[in-house]
């Protein structure tokens, strides 16, 4: 009967600890313990995101208790960018529209990948989530990958879900969306 109890008990330890794994992000483990910047700010795949997030001042709007659904593109996303963008978006003269930029990413509450499909179930294949700066991303599944459509047509890919974060929950994607 020990031996079944010590059994059991190390498989719930096991399964414990695997749930609790935390997901690696640019090289970096992502602790559901911080919040969105303190994981953020060590991936070496958003360091320009980051840079950006100092830019327009909204590290202290991403360090808040949220929560905060962030599609968060990479380093590569943020290249796609017609040459000298993301150079211009950080000068101060350009702060609003790097502002509206990033909080397009952005969607109040936390959905993991389960509620995002579940919502698109809901619409027929398509659900219009309402960003942060007032703007909609329109969320589909492409197969077994979820795609995001921005308000000029572009489309982006997650490429890694359901990053959770004691503020929210961030989806890495493969191409920055952009507001009309």
């Amino acid at each position: 009967m020990k031996k079944i109890v010590l059994v059991i008990m190390s498989a719930f330890v096991l399964q414990a600890s695997y749930a609790q794994k935390p997901v690696e992000v640019g090289g970096a483990a992502m602790y559901a313990t911080k919040n969105i910047v303190e994981n953020a700010v060590n991936s070496k795949d958003h360091t320009t995101l980051i840079a950006e997030v100092k830019a327009a001042g909204l590290v202290e709007t991403l360090q808040s208790a949220g929560p905060f659904t962030v599609f968060a593109p990479t380093n590569a996303a943020f290249d796609k960018l017609p040459a000298g963008t993301v150079a211009s978006l950080v000068q101060p003269e350009n702060k609003a529209t790097l502002t509206k930029i990033l909080t397009y990413h952005v969607v109040a509450g936390k959905l993991d990948v389960n509620a995002i499909a579940q919502l698109i179930k809901e619409g027929n294949g398509t659900v219009v989530l309402k960003t942060v700066s007032g703007g909609t991303l329109k969320a589909s599944m492409q197969g077994n990958k979820l795609v995001l459509t921005d308000e000029k047509g572009g489309m982006s890919t997650v490429t890694i879900q359901n990053v959770y974060q004691s503020n929210g929950v961030i989806h890495v994607i493969d191409t920055v969306v952009l507001p009309s």
